[in-house]
């Protein structure tokens, strides 16, 4: 079984940039058009920045919001060179943007996260040994790249287990559960035989995730403890405060997400997820080197969101710790609300319904066509206390057709 080895910490100083970009005075830029771009593009903008987005798709929700989208490859020359010249600083709303493209970027004006630490989540088997390097437990595993490794009896210890593919995994793409040496022989030969990594099914009791943000001198920032309820592989809805998760257990997940982003020199926003075991104890599932769903709850219940956390990281600016001001719950709201069961013709959902209800925030993240599992938007409710956020959150779900929590 092969092994391997984290890269060094990353260097996130590339060329010589003001410490501070006061807010209003230049240009921000990101790579990717998604959501999570077109909600740093509104908190940029909300601090006086305009915007520049890379991104090739025409229609794209952050490309829409920019005041510039440069609508090109990620890997085109010209464009970067553009973006470069033009931008204080440029950032990445997802993580399998080309990491030399960021090498590129950063021979030109500053850029975080670094290429080093984006290229880091974009190999479950690197990320791993970076887990392991920085002392934050993840799950037992093994490195799958050839037949002989793909059959081996020493996989017997991790079964059951979970084999994903080592790059360009998500949502609970390129992944199969396995419960024999066979099966895993069977499932890679399916996934193409590429570098594999294969995870023992641990007993969980809970999934969470913590945002942290790193500036470039060392401060670091968390938001609340995450607890997060997926479905299909698709996160379905976050709670936060975290309803079932001790202090303790709380503490030790944000010291060991702050241990990884000193450990990567991390400059940016870093989100980490983590099982909660049945024994109460905690290991690492993935990171990722941007904002994330679970967070978006932040732009309704805290008085920093992650996006304003992103854009602080990226100019230098104060990073004033996050204080959330009313109990939250975030729903995701994908493609499926779109058709009703049966029906391949697309209806737009009772939104009036939702509104309603007190608390309700909808976003809807401007995507032309709904896809069934495709991300469509997020509902935020928030209340005076826990409960009341939860109740309402559960009519929500009744009214638009979604399983309860």
């Amino acid at each position: 079984m092969s092994t391997t080895q984290p890269p060094p910490p990353a260097d996130a100083t590339s060329v010589s940039t003001p410490a501070t970009v006061s807010p209003g005075a230049g240009w921000l830029g990101v790579l990717g058009g998604g959501q999570l771009g077109r909600m740093f593009v509104h908190a940029a903008q909300v601090h006086g920045f305009r915007v520049a987005v890379l991104e090739p798709d025409p229609s794209s929700p952050a490309g829409a919001a920019a005041d510039v989208h440069l609508r090109a490859a990620y890997t085109d020359a010209g464009a970067l060179d553009e973006l470069g010249r033009r931008c204080v600083a440029i950032t990445t709303e997802f993580e399998n943007v080309p990491a030399a493209s960021l090498r590129a970027l950063a021979a030109l004006t500053r850029v975080s996260p670094p290429a080093d630490a984006v290229e880091v989540c974009q190999h479950r088997a690197v990320e791993k040994a970076t887990f392991a390097a920085a002392g934050v437990p993840c799950a037992p595993h093994a490195v799958i790249t050839n037949t002989e490794e793909a059959a081996a009896a020493a996989l017997a210890p991790l079964l059951p287990g979970i084999l994903k593919t080592a790059r360009l995994g998500y949502d609970g793409k390129g992944q199969a559960t396995v419960s024999t040496v066979v099966d895993v022989a069977a499932a890679w030969a399916a996934m193409g035989r590429v570098p594999c990594v294969l995870e023992q099914r641990l007993p969980l009791r809970h999934e969470i995730s913590v945002i942290v943000a790193r500036g470039r001198d060392g401060q670091v920032v968390h938001l609340p403890v995450q607890q997060n309820l997926h479905r299909q592989g698709i996160l379905a809805v976050t709670q936060v405060p975290a309803p079932d998760v001790p202090a303790a257990t709380s503490a030790q997940a944000v010291a060991l997400a702050q241990r990884l982003a000193q450990a990567l020199q991390y400059v940016g926003v870093l989100c980490v997820e983590f099982f909660v075991l049945e024994d109460g104890s905690l290991v690492a599932n993935e990171m990722a080197p941007r904002p994330h769903n679970s967070g978006h709850y932040s732009i309704d219940a805290c008085d920093v969101s992650q996006f304003d956390l992103q854009v602080r990281t990226l100019a230098g600016l104060p990073l004033a710790a996050p204080r959330q001001h009313s109990p939250a719950v975030m729903l995701n709201l994908l493609g499926d609300l779109w058709f009703a069961a049966g029906s391949d013709t697309p209806r737009t959902p009772d939104w009036p319904a939702v509104l309603a209800l007190p608390g309700v925030r909808l976003h809807l993240y401007g995507k032309a066509e709904a896809r069934l599992g495709r991300k469509m938007g997020h509902l935020t409710v928030t209340a005076a206390d826990a409960a009341t956020a939860r109740n309402t959150a559960l009519q929500a779900a009744a009214r638009l057709g979604l399983p309860a929590f």
